[in-house]
């Protein structure tokens, strides 16, 4: 067969964002743990004024420490991995150049809020990471990682008794929420969801190496829907921030504002 001049010749790029404290790094510790017997890995952290993402990730010992490299974003998380990727697209390259040739790049954001997302430009595919101990409620605020990056993962599931949620109604609401899009409800104690993850990451990847995978910017902004006057007709509207996307304005019921 010919060879797919399409498929690419670097490394891909995995972004991991979500909130602070939602688990990223030890989610990236055991994405390593599983999956450096068979890939050649390279992780960047990023952190405000610090490398601690990027220590803890090093002493837990689930890869060779040279292949971790920090990130000081020096401003909000979110500006170093959407705004102005040049420092992560720099350590990637770093990481190429002197451990390549690898299979995956992951690049943790440091935590932000719901609204953080990865440039299509610095990352291939992307997770969006919550934990159960936030509430059950966070995945129905919503937001574009929630609603539109490759893969939501819903962490700690452990802690769902501890923290009165219901874990089930949790995943099955962030599927609804993401129509339907892959939801892995993850414990580092389960062996089970952990093969989840792996696997989502599995196929992923191939789809990358054959040139299959685009990636999607998911957006600063989620889909939404604004009142508008009385008597409008539901029509298209735009905004550019960074990216162009489409909502609908919805004419107001009687009796309600705008």
């Amino acid at each position: 067969m010919p060879e797919n001049s399409t498929a690419p010749t670097r490394a891909m790029r995995l972004g991991v964002a979500g909130p602070v404290g939602t688990g990223k790094s030890s989610l990236i510790a055991t994405l390593c743990q599983a999956l450096s017997g068979e890939l050649r890995l390279g992780v960047i952290t990023n952190d405000i004024y610090t490398d601690e993402d990027a220590r803890f990730l090093k002493s837990a010992g689930v890869l060779d420490p040279e292949r971790i490299r920090p990130v000081e974003t020096g401003a909000c998380p979110h500006t170093a991995i959407r705004d102005d990727v040049t420092a992560n697209l720099l350590a990637a390259e770093d990481l190429e150049a002197d451990f390549g040739p690898l299979d995956l790049v992951i690049i943790e954001s440091g935590g932000d809020n719901l609204t953080a997302t990865f440039s299509p430009a610095l990352v291939d595919a992307q997770m969006f990471v919550l934990d159960v101990a936030g509430g059950g409620d966070v995945v129905r605020k919503g937001g574009p990682g929630i609603a539109r990056a490759d893969l939501l993962v819903i962490n700690k599931t452990d802690l769902g008794k501890y923290v009165r949620v219901d874990v089930e109604r949790m995943a099955r609401e962030g599927r609804e929420a993401r129509a339907g899009g892959p939801v892995v409800a993850l414990s580092r104690h389960d062996e089970a969801s952990i093969r989840m993850l792996t696997g989502w990451v599995r196929a992923t990847l191939a789809h990358y190496r054959t040139g299959d995978h685009t990636p999607v910017d998911p957006g600063p902004m989620a889909p939404h829907f604004h009142a508008g006057q009385d008597g409008e007709d539901v029509h298209p509207h735009s905004h550019t921030h960074g990216t162009t996307h489409s909502h609908d304005h919805a004419p107001a019921e009687s009796g309600q504002g705008a």
